[in-house]
């Protein structure tokens, strides 16, 4: 096997970008939210547009709902945040 380095028409090829800039932004919300006190994120999903971020999912508590969302609006290059969270209700 002759290995050979990428090349389009004799230009090496290019990387734009290895992960959708959103991405970044999402899993620096989702590690905050893991690390946080006050909030159990295991049931909760983040989605980044832009500087918006979208806290999707399910918590235990009430109260985790404004504490995720306050760990997210604290996160660097988060300016808004929209809280889709739930609770379960205890039966």
């Amino acid at each position: 096997m002759v290995f050979k380095h990428q090349h389009f028409h004799e230009t090496s090829a290019e990387v734009e970008a290895e992960f959708p800039p959103g991405a970044t932004l999402e899993g620096a919300v989702s590690d905050a939210l893991a690390s946080a006190g006050g909030v159990d994120a295991s049931d909760v999903a983040v989605i980044a547009r832009g500087s918006e971020v979208t806290l999707i999912g399910t918590v235990q508590l009430e109260s985790e709902i404004a504490r995720a969302e306050e760990v997210a609006l604290n996160v660097a290059g988060v300016t808004t945040v929209r809280n889709e969270l739930r609770f379960n209700r205890p039966m």
